[in-house]
């Protein structure tokens, strides 16, 4: 199995940037499809972004196209999620997520393999 650790999260003010990093350990880095997901107080996790195992497809929900760019670093094994523009609603704990069936999955319940997550605050 593959290991996850966030980092990065913190508060910024909306408009502002952010940059969310996942370390694996495990099984080779390679093997995964890698995935962000986030949680809000009182709603359920959602699907924010993800990246193929080869990197060439990514994948994103409506609500961060254009502002959210995921991205992948096999040789340090790591993950990364570049925010910005952020705004209130984007105010969650941020989950790294890991799978071998598809980048293009959505639900929580399709990736095996989840971080601790990280959170992100966003002033007004």
């Amino acid at each position: 199995q593959v290991h996850l650790l966030e980092s990065g999260g913190g508060l910024v003010q909306a408009g502002g940037s952010l940059s969310l990093s996942c370390a694996a350990s495990g099984r080779p880095f390679s093997w995964y499809n890698l995935a962000w997901f986030r949680q809000a107080p009182g709603k359920e996790r959602e699907f924010v972004a993800s990246i193929s195992r080869n990197g060439e497809g990514t994948y994103y929900a409506d609500s961060v196209k254009g502002r959210f760019t995921i991205s992948r670093d096999d040789a340090k094994a790591s993950v990364h999620l570049q925010m910005n523009r952020l705004e209130s609603k984007d105010a969650a704990v941020y989950y790294c997520a890991a799978n071998t069936g598809g980048a293009w999955l959505t639900q929580s319940n399709e990736y095996s393999y989840w971080g601790q997550g990280t959170r992100v605050t966003v002033s007004s």
